[in-house]
């Protein structure tokens, strides 16, 4: 469950930012992710600036729906966060996760400093070469960017809503 009152006192708190497909079924699943403070869907890694849901479902402004994470990391190491995110979707399908296609489904790490890098690539490596999936991952491993923060009605859509994902 998420822990207001340590994101508030701004201890021990760091970001992490994934895109999966979807993001109501990613933030759901993050959500419930002991040492997760708090967490907000949005887009990263497009062209637009404040892009709006219409834009980005267009294809054409280069954004991933992302679910942006803040966590304790003495709760939660990066890497289970990283396994998490390897267990929520399929990484071997380019610019698809279920019926959703097109590039704002793209499966992504968005990493915030060179320690989510290092941890992000040795595990995007381990799990290729552990032969659990069939295919390589085509995951992208990339700089974190600006986080523009979908509609409020996205946000927690899941919990508010039900359903609505293939996650």
């Amino acid at each position: 469950m998420i822990n207001a009152d340590r994101l508030e006192r701004g201890e021990d708190v760091a970001t992490a930012t994934f895109g999966a497909g979807c993001f109501w079924g990613v933030e759901e699943a993050f959500r419930r992710v002991p040492g997760v403070l708090s967490t907000a869907v949005g887009y990263m890694g497009g062209t637009l600036d404040n892009p709006s849901y219409r834009d980005v479902c267009t294809g054409r402004t280069g954004h991933a729906e992302v679910v942006q994470l803040e966590f304790d990391p003495t709760e939660v190491r990066y890497e289970t966060l990283l396994d998490v995110f390897w267990d929520l979707h399929d990484p071997t399908t380019l610019n698809r996760q279920g019926p959703d296609i097109g590039t704002q489904y793209r499966s992504a790490i968005f990493v915030h400093d060179e320690a989510q890098l290092a941890a992000a690539l040795a595990s995007k490596e381990g799990l290729d070469a552990s032969g659990r999936l069939r295919r390589p991952i085509v995951t992208q491993v990339v700089p974190a960017a600006t986080f523009w923060r979908a509609e409020e009605y996205h946000q927690r859509y899941i919990e508010k809503n039900g359903g609505g994902c293939h996650i």
